[in-house]
C-alpha cells in the first residue's frame, strides 16, 4: 500500500468552488473558468500513489498546481473534491486534534522562503518543532545540535537568521525538518531561490542524507533538471492536470505525448540523470569488484563523462558501500540522445526490460 494516496483530487479557488469544478470537469477551460466567474482551477482529478522511502518530485510551470498539491498532504489547503490519505488515514476529514498530531509527528515541511522565526537563534529555530511536542529542553538541544552539524552549520548555532546567507537559512530550514524526525518531508521549491552552485550542492547533500535516512520526500520544483536529478519518480503537471508519472529515465525514453516531450527537449540530460538510470545487474560468473573501485550509482552522469568515453569494460556501480550492478553503456547513450524517444511499450525478455 502507498504511504501517500491522492484520488481524484480537484481544487478550485473562488466563491463557488464545487460548482466551478463541475464546470471544469465538464470541459470548461481554465482561462474561461477564470473569465466567467473569477474561479481559479488549481487541480483537475489528480490521482497519485507515493511509496515509502522514495523521493517523489512534482514539477511543472508556474500555476500548474504543484504547490497546491503538496499542501493538500498536510491540509494547509483543503481540496474541493477527492481523497487524500497518509498511511491509510483520510486527511480531508480529520478533526483539529488529529490533524495537529499528523503535522507534528508524521510530516515536516520546508518552504521556498524557509519561514524561520527571526526572533529565535539558529538552534532554537531547529528545535522549534520538538519544543512544540513538549520534549525536554535538553533533548531538544541535543537533537538540534546533531542536525545543525549534519547540514554543515556547526559554529552558527547562536546566530540570528538575519546574520545568515540565503543558502545557510535554507540549511536551517532543512535541519528543522530533519530534527522533527518525521516519516515524510514536504519540500516546496526548497532550493529554487538559490544560486546554481549552491543549489547543486544542496541537491547532492539531500541525496546523501536520503541514503542514510530513507525518508519519504515529496519535492516540488519548476526545474526539470532538478526533478530528474532528485526524483525516484517524477510527476509532471500542467494547468492542474497530471500529464505523466514515471522514473526519470522512462520520462526521457518514453514521454507520454508531444506536450511532455516538449518539456524534456531542452533538458541537460547529462547533468540531470544519475548513473543509476542505466543500471544493469552485475554479469553472472564475474567476480564482484571491491566497492572502493566502483562508482557512486547516484552520481550525475555529467561528472563521469570523461571516464565513460570509449570505455568497454564493465563499470561497477555502488550504493551505500555495496556494489549494486554495472552501467549499461548502450542505454546510457540512448538516454543522452535528445531525439531518441520510444513511444512503444517496453519489450520484456527473460524477465528484463529491453
Amino acid at each position: 500500500m502507498a504511504l501517500i494516496e491522492l484520488r481524484d483530487v480537484g481544487t478550485v479557488f473562488g466563491r463557488r468552488p464545487a460548482q466551478a469544478l463541475a464546470q471544469a470537469l465538464a470541459g470548461l477551460a481554465k482561462a474561461e473558468l477564470l473569465a466567467r466567474g473569477g474561479h481559479t482551477l488549481a487541480l483537475r482529478q489528480v490521482s497519485l500513489d507515493i511509496a515509502a522511502g522514495e523521493i517523489f518530485v512534482v514539477m511543472g510551470p508556474s500555476g500548474s498546481g504543484k504547490s497546491t498539491l503538496v499542501r493538500h498532504i498536510n491540509r494547509l489547503i483543503a481540496p474541493t473534491a477527492g481523497s487524500v490519505r497518509v498511511d491509510g488515514r483520510e486527511v480531508t476529514t480529520m478533526g483539529r486534534a488529529e490533524l495537529t498530531r499528523l503535522r507534528r509527528q508524521r510530516l515536516a515541511m520546508v518552504f521556498q522562503h524557509v519561514g524561520l522565526l527571526p526572533h529565535r537563534r539558529v538552534d532554537d529555530n531547529v528545535a522549534y518543532g520538538l519544543a512544540l511536542r513538549g520534549l525536554p529542553a535538553a533533548e531538544c538541544k541535543r537533537r538540534a545540535a546533531h542536525w545543525i552539524e549534519r547540514v554543515g552549520l556547526s559554529g552558527f548555532e547562536r546566530h540570528w537568521p538575519a546574520q545568515l546567507s540565503g543558502g545557510m537559512r535554507q540549511r536551517v530550514g532543512l535541519a528543522r525538518a530533519l530534527a522533527a524526525d518525521t516519516d515524510i518531508l514536504l519540500m516546496d521549491e526548497a532550493f529554487s531561490s538559490l544560486d546554481p552552485l549552491l543549489r547543486g550542492q544542496l541537491q547532492r547533500e539531500l541525496l546523501a542524507l536520503q541514503q542514510d535516512l530513507g525518508k519519504t520526500i515529496v519535492f516540488i520544483t519548476h526545474d526539470l533538471d532538478e526533478a530528474l536529478r532528485l526524483g525516484s519518480r517524477v510527476a509532471i503537471l500542467r494547468d492542474g492536470a497530471l500529464l505523466q508519472v514515471d522514473m526519470p529515465a522512462e520520462l526521457l525514453r518514453r514521454p507520454a505525448d508531444a506536450e511532455v516531450a516538449g518539456f524534456l527537449r531542452e533538458v541537460n540530460r547529462a547533468r540531470a540523470l544519475r548513473l543509476s538510470a542505466a543500471l544493469l545487474p552485475w554479469p553472472d560468473g564475474l567476480a564482484l569488484p571491491d566497492p572502493g573501485d566502483a562508482v557512486d550509482a547516484d552520481a550525475p552522469v555529467e561528472q563521469l563523462l570523461d571516464r565513460l568515453i570509449g570505455r568497454s569494460a564493465p563499470l561497477a556501480l555502488r550504493r551505500g558501500g555495496v556494489v549494486v550492478g554495472q552501467l549499461d553503456f548502450a542505454r546510457l547513450r540512448a538516454l543522452l540522445a535528445p531525439d531518441r524517444v520510444d513511444p512503444a511499450p517496453p519489450t520484456v525478455r527473460g524477465g528484463e526490460v529491453v
